[in-house]
């Protein structure tokens, strides 16, 4: 801890950080391209509304976190084996 209450474990420094206000730093920094978030994916996840019975439910919740890629999964089998009818 330092003075001020703040941790340095890292190894920063804030009174030795330079002054980025300065010596050309902010017309880098307009300059640099913004990027937010994750890629945006070719084919993205559409959020719906189904309903399901509530055994269904609970057994995929059973299995803990991750329980709507399940279900996703098992919709997706289901496809594959019945692709050819």
């Amino acid at each position: 801890m330092n003075e001020n209450g703040g941790s340095t474990a890292r190894g920063f420094d804030p009174d030795t950080a330079p002054d980025l206000s300065r010596d050309g730093w902010p017309e880098k920094f307009a300059g640099a391209p913004v990027r937010r978030g994750r890629p945006p994916k070719a084919r993205p996840k559409v959020s719906t509304a189904i309903r399901l019975s509530q055994d269904v439910i609970d057994r995929f919740r059973a299995g803990g976190r991750g329980w709507q890629t399940r279900i996703d999964h098992a919709l997706r089998d289901w496809i594959k084996q019945h692709d050819g009818a």
